[in-house]
């Protein structure tokens, strides 16, 4: 199969008096790396990172023009005064060296200027807000969670001032003396935030702005004052220093929130005041159940045709953002829909996307797999962490460094943390031999692609990079201490997951008890499957499946199982967790009448929390039934009796799947405790912290060896 072309994602192209190596930018994502405004040494090596990776160029996280004053962090950049400039310098000296252009963006956060609220000073809103918050959300927020997210206020309750004439003027002032110490520091380009709820995207919305003076009612009033302040920062900088202006395509559930033939129109207005660019994003008004629309989208170029729109109203560039693959983009602007493209969270997962596709390495890009960890860590104030990239805000852990002595590496278990502790082994010149004691690569990673797709992306590349890397792969072979003896390693890292129990009450034995491992596999039709719950005829079908190889291409078997599943019309989930409430969604797709019994006061842990709350509200969608602090009192051939409170309950069910009972699976490693040899245990075999925690014990401990 022949590589993709980039041809066009990767031609250069030109932003006002800027030229740009490729068209691939990376937007403004906090890092919340600064200290009290001040740039430090981990938010340079971040942005430099993805400069020296070959990203035209990066854009920083949001900062405040008038820091402290409008802010939503201590940690975010700040341009309030001219004390702040060598920091901005070095950070722009550092990009510029790693062959990468800077933009800075700024911004007045308004309504969510949570350091306002911590500080005693009332928020700035175009007009005062109407209605309460829909919070249900948080329903399934512990207590720590909600502890943390109240940290960003300290507790506080927001007041809001409606801007009258002063202070707008003094915004636009503010928005101006940031631009002069952004381009005086040697700054390559500014982006303008008039998106995601913040107060230049409050103002140009009628859902926030009720306004009957010259800066509401029609969409020129609305919009005047995001012009004004291009106007002042044009005036600043001048005509050919580039300033973008980042704009909602859509506004998510809210009414007479922009839609894309308005921001289209609005768009016009800012290109007519003097802006260089628009970038197109989106926003959503619950920051709560509706953060996957906007501004994180769940879907892939889910923002496409609001750009699409934009640049059919303007003559500068468009840049499309949300949710971005390498392929789509290059059609998009191939197409002319855009002219470049912001790739955030995939540049989290590999910062050298760019220069891998340069290079012709397309299939040895790392894969982002959508699932929220990232950003989760902004609504606590902290640093931004990535499932599948330990180096994220620790750049210095990216380096591999090669091994003094080279050793010999065998790896137990040939999931995501084995695969993972094989490559970065072998990446550092180790002789590495995994062992799977199944007949594929992937472990539960392989099965959890059916439920969540996302996950088939990072299989594909760790398959490929340890194929690349030439470690010696032992299929269909247990791990035993005399075949680990016979291999004679230096040391050995043992992930061999976790194990799935069944619940100590009556009917845990019964045939059409599954745990999420058994479901799996006899949906997959593996040799090991349990098949005695099902008819004759299921199990002819199955194994005629099995035969021709139909059930081992995840993408054809998550296709075959919206068809036929050897799973009953109603089911019964105990365990409310991240894989009990996957599972759930995934059954209730295929036209089952599902209902979760989850012993604990929340669902969907440890999700990430907008992942998660994206996961309870589609599961609801679907009909399923939640009931948490629900205990399971026994099973029997037609139902499950379960205890909530003093009252006792029953629920019918064909089929019953445990996603409870997950314990770290330690028998091989203790089996291994007279070798000679250190033995390192990683991921789910240690503790149960599913995907992120595979890939960055794995890459810790190969790190060390």
């Amino acid at each position: 199969m022949s590589a993709p072309s980039f041809d066009s994602l990767l031609s250069r192209g030109r932003i006002a008096g800027l030229e740009l190596s490729n068209r691939v930018l990376m937007p403004a994502m906090d890092m919340n790396l600064c200290v009290d405004g001040e740039m430090s040494d981990g938010e340079i090596a971040h942005y430099s990172a993805r400069a020296a990776g070959g990203t035209a160029m990066v854009i920083t996280g949001t900062g405040a023009v008038a820091w402290p004053i409008g802010a939503t962090s201590l940690h975010q950049p700040a341009f309030s005064d001219d004390r702040f400039i060598p920091g901005i310098r070095r950070l722009a000296d550092s990009v510029h060296a790693a062959g990468g252009k800077l933009c800075m963006q700024l911004c007045h956060h308004g309504k969510t200027a949570s350091v306002d609220v911590a500080q005693g000073r009332p928020q700035l809103v175009p007009s005062l807000l109407e209605g309460q918050m829909d919070m249900s959300a948080l329903r399934d927020n512990p207590m720590s969670e909600l502890m943390a997210l109240a940290t960003a206020t300290q507790g506080k309750k927001a007041t809001y001032k409606v801007a009258d004439e002063d202070d707008l003027a003094w915004v636009i002032d503010q928005f101006a003396q940031a631009a002069r110490r952004v381009q005086s520091a040697g700054v390559d380009a500014i982006e303008i935030h008039a998106a995601h709820g913040y107060l230049l995207s409050s103002f140009l919305s009628r859902g926030y702005n009720k306004r009957e003076d010259r800066w509401g009612g029609s969409l020129e009033n609305r919009v005047r004052l995001t012009c004004e302040v291009v106007r002042a920062v044009k005036a600043v900088v001048g005509k050919n220093y580039p300033v973008l202006v980042r704009v909602n395509g859509y506004e998510y559930g809210l009414e007479d929130g922009l839609r894309p033939e308005e921001t289209a129109r609005a768009a016009a207005f800012i290109e007519e005041a003097g802006a260089d660019a628009i970038h197109v994003s989106a926003n959503a008004h619950n920051p709560f159940a509706d953060f996957t629309q906007g501004p994180l989208p769940t879907e892939i170029a889910q923002y496409r045709d609001f750009a699409k729109k934009i640049k059919q109203h303007v003559t500068i560039p468009v840049v499309a953002v949300g949710r971005m693959l390498p392929e789509v983009a290059n059609a998009m602007i191939a197409a002319g829909e855009c002219d470049f493209v912001s790739m955030g969270r995939q540049l989290l997962a590999d910062s050298d996307l760019v220069i891998k596709l340069q290079r012709g390495q397309y299939r040895s890009v790392r894969p982002c797999i959508n699932c929220y960890v990232c950003v989760e860590q902004n609504f606590f104030d902290g640093n931004p962490k990535c499932a599948v990239n330990p180096a994220l805000c620790n750049e210095s852990v990216a380096v591999l460094t090669p091994m003094f002595k080279a050793k010999h590496i065998v790896v137990i278990g040939g999931g995501p943390g084995g695969m993972e502790a094989a490559r970065v082994a072998a990446t550092r010149g180790a002789k590495v031999t995994l062992i799977e004691k199944g007949s594929r690569l992937g472990g539960t990673l392989w099965f959890s692609q059916l439920t969540t797709p996302a996950n088939g992306p990072l299989l594909d590349w760790l398959t490929f990079e340890i194929k690349r890397l030439g470690v010696d792969v032992l299929l269909s072979t247990m791990a035993t201490s005399e075949v680990v003896k016979a291999l004679n390693p230096d040391e050995v890292i043992v992930a061999t997951g976790a194990r799935r129990g069944l619940p100590d009450v009556p009917g845990a034995d019964l045939p059409h008890v599954l745990t999420g491992d058994a479901l799996r596999s006899l949906i997959a039709g593996d040799d090991d499957a349990n098949v005695q719950s099902l008819s004759r005829l299921e199990r002819s079908l199955i194994s005629a499946g099995r035969s021709i190889g139909l059930l081992r291409n995840a993408a054809r078997l998550r296709a075959l199982s919206k068809s036929w599943m050897p799973v009953g019309k109603r089911v019964v989930v105990i365990g409310g967790s991240l894989v009990g409430l996957e599972l759930a969604e995934f059954l209730a797709q295929r036209h089952r009448l599902v209902t979760v019994l989850e012993q604990g006061q929340h669902m969907g842990l440890p999700m990430a929390m907008p992942r998660r709350w994206t996961a309870v509200s589609a599961a609801k969608k679907l009909g399923v039934v939640l009931i948490r602090e629900a205990s399971v009192i026994s099973i029997s051939s037609v139902s499950v009796r379960y205890r909530s409170g003093e009252e006792e309950f029953e629920v019918r069910a064909d089929t019953v799947v445990v996603a409870s009972e997950v314990y770290p699976d330690s028998h091989v490693a203790d089996s291994l405790k007279d070798l000679s040899v250190p033995v390192h245990i990683i991921g789910d075999a240690k503790t149960v912290d599913y995907i992120e925690g595979a890939m960055h014990s794995a890459h810790e401990v190969a790190r060390g060896l």
